[in-house]
C-alpha cells in the first residue's frame, strides 16, 4: 500500500495544536522502536509506518502530552486532527482518533467533512472504525439533519465511507433508525469486499442485541441477498 497524507491545506490556526503537536512528536519520537515499528507495520498490512509504541505506553504517553491543556473547540480539533494525519507514522492517527472520541460532543455538524478527509485517507479499520462509531455516530446523533449526508455516503464509491455509513449507528441500540440500518445493509448487500460485507453483518450483530427478532425476521426475508460471511456475523450471538 502507498501512504498519502491529508497535508496541511484548509488547516485552521490554532495555538493548542501549535502545543499539542510539539508535546506529542517529542514524546512519542522519544519512543520510537524499529524493531517493534516493522512488526506493527507488518501486522497492518503496510498500511502506514509506524513509530513501534505499544498501545498501553503510547496512550500513557497521549495523557501527558494533554496534561494540563484546555478543552478545545471545534478549530482545534480540526486543526489537531489534520496535522496529526498528515505525519506518516500511524501511532500519531491514533491520538488524533483517541482525541476527537473524547472531544466529538464539542464539534458541530460542520466537522462532518473534516472526518470524512480522515476516513478517506490512510484508510484502514483501524482508524475507521472509531471515526464511524465514536465521532460520525455522536454527530448524527446530535443532528439528524446528517442523516442525509449517511444516505449518500452508503453509495459512496469509496469502500470505507460506506463502510462508515454502516457502521455509524452501531452504538445507537433503542435509538436506532432501523429503516437506514436494513436499507443499507440491502444498498450494499452486494458488496464485492470483504471489509463492506464484514461491516454489514457487524451492524446487525450489534442491532440484534436490542431487537434480535428484528434481525431475524430481517434475514429470514433477505439472506438470499447476503453473503454467507454477512448472515455468520449477522447471527453469531442469536442464531437462525
Amino acid at each position: 500500500m502507498t501512504v498519502t497524507g491529508v497535508g496541511t491545506a484548509d488547516v485552521p490556526p490554532s495555538a493548542l495544536a501549535d502545543t499539542v503537536l510539539q508535546r506529542l512528536t517529542a514524546a512519542y519520537g522519544a519512543k520510537r522502536d524499529p524493531a517493534g515499528a516493522a512488526a506493527m507495520r507488518a501486522y497492518m498490512k503496510d498500511v502506514a509506518p509506524f513509530l513501534g509504541i505499544p498501545t498501553p505506553e503510547r496512550r500513557a504517553l497521549s495523557r501527558s502530552v494533554l496534561a494540563g491543556l484546555a478543552r478545545p473547540d471545534e478549530a482545534d480539533c480540526t486543526a489537531i486532527g489534520l496535522r496529526c494525519w498528515a505525519l506518516p507514522e500511524r501511532e500519531y492517527h491514533y491520538f488524533a482518533v483517541d482525541y476527537l472520541r473524547r472531544y466529538a460532543g464539542r464539534c458541530s455538524s460542520a466537522f462532518l467533512p473534516v472526518v470524512r478527509r480522515l476516513v478517506t485517507t490512510v484508510s484502514w479499520w483501524d482508524t475507521v472504525d472509531l471515526l464511524a462509531v465514536r465521532v460520525v455516530g455522536p454527530l448524527v446523533a446530535a443532528d439528524r439533519r446528517l442523516t442525509a449526508e449517511m444516505d449518500a455516503w452508503i453509495t459512496d464509491d469509496d469502500l470505507w465511507v460506506a463502510r462508515t455509513a454502516l457502521l455509524h449507528q452501531l452504538g445507537y441500540k433503542d435509538r436506532t433508525d432501523t429503516g437506514r440500518l436494513f436499507g443499507y445493509c440491502l444498498r450494499q448487500s452486494g458488496h464485492p469486499d470483504f471489509f463492506v460485507r464484514k461491516a454489514i453483518g457487524w451492524s446487525l450483530r450489534e442491532y440484534a442485541k436490542t431487537d434480535p427478532d428484528a434481525v431475524r425476521d430481517f434475514l429470514a426475508r433477505e439472506r438470499g441477498r447476503f453473503a454467507p460471511l454477512t448472515v455468520r456475523e449477522a447471527l453469531k450471538n442469536i442464531g437462525a
